[in-house]
C-alpha cells in the first residue's frame, strides 16, 4: 500500500537547530505544511551535499509556510556534532531530527532494516498531517531541493484550487488544468 494520502503515525524524537535540542512530535507539525527529508546517516559523502542544498533554499520553503525536517538514525548529540564540525551542516538553520530508534524512519517506510540507516525519502505532509508526495531514492543519488521546492508549490496549488491540477514542468504562475470530459484526448 502506498503512504500517499495516509496520515503520519504518532512519533516523539529529539532535534537539534541552530545550537539548541527540543522535543518533536507528528502533532506539533501538524497545522503548517512540512517536508520530511530522510538521508542515511551523518559524517558522511552525498548527505551534506543534499543537507546544504536545502540549506540554501530553506528560506524560500519559510515563505510559503514549510518547515523541513532532516531525518536520520543519528542522535541530536551527533547532529550538533556534525553542525560543529562541517562549515557546509553549520548553515543549515531547519530542525534536524535525531531517529536512533529508527521509529519516524520506519513510519515512513525507508529503513534499511540490515544497516540501521535511511534510504533517501522525501515526504511532503499537508498541515492535515496527510503524506501528498513522497519520493525514495537509493543512497548514492541525491536529491535536488529547487525540484522539491517546484512540487510543493505544485501541491500547495493543488490543495487552495480544487478541481485544478498541475501538468508536468508546472511553475507557479504558470497555466493549470481542470480535468473534464472536454480535456480528454485533446492534451
Amino acid at each position: 500500500m502506498s503512504i500517499i494520502n495516509t496520515e503520519i503515525k504518532p512519533f516523539k524524537t529529539q532535534a537539534y537547530q541552530n545550537g539548541k535540542f527540543f522535543e518533536v512530535t507528528e502533532a506539533a507539525v501538524k497545522g503548517k505544511w512540512s517536508v520530511f527529508f530522510f538521508y542515511p546517516a551523518d559524517f558522511t559523502f552525498v548527505c551534506p551535499t543534499e543537507l546544504g542544498d536545502m540549506a540554501d533554499l530553506y528560506g524560500e520553503f519559510q515563505k510559503i509556510g514549510v518547515e523541513v525536517y532532516g531525518v536520520s538514525t543519528d542522535t541530536h548529540f551527533t547532529h550538533k556534532a556534525w553542525a560543529d564540525a562541517s562549515e557546509t551542516i553549520k548553515k543549515i538553520k531547519y530542525p534536524m531530527l535525531g531517529d536512533p530508534t529508527g521509529t519516524i524512519t520506519r513510519n515512513f517506510d525507508v529503513m534499511i532494516e540490515s544497516e540501521g540507516l535511511a534510504l533517501r525519502g522525501t515526504f511532503l505532509v499537508d498541515p492535515q498531517g496527510i503524506v501528498k508526495v513522497c519520493e525514495v531514492h537509493d543512497l548514492g543519488i541525491g536529491r535536488d531541493a529547487s525540484e522539491l521546492l517546484r512540487k510543493v508549490k505544485a501541491a500547495q496549488y493543488v490543495a487552495s484550487h480544487p478541481g485544478e491540477v498541475c501538468p508536468a514542468k508546472w511553475k507557479e504562475g504558470a497555466a493549470t488544468l481542470k480535468p473534464s470530459l472536454d480535456l480528454v484526448g485533446k492534451i
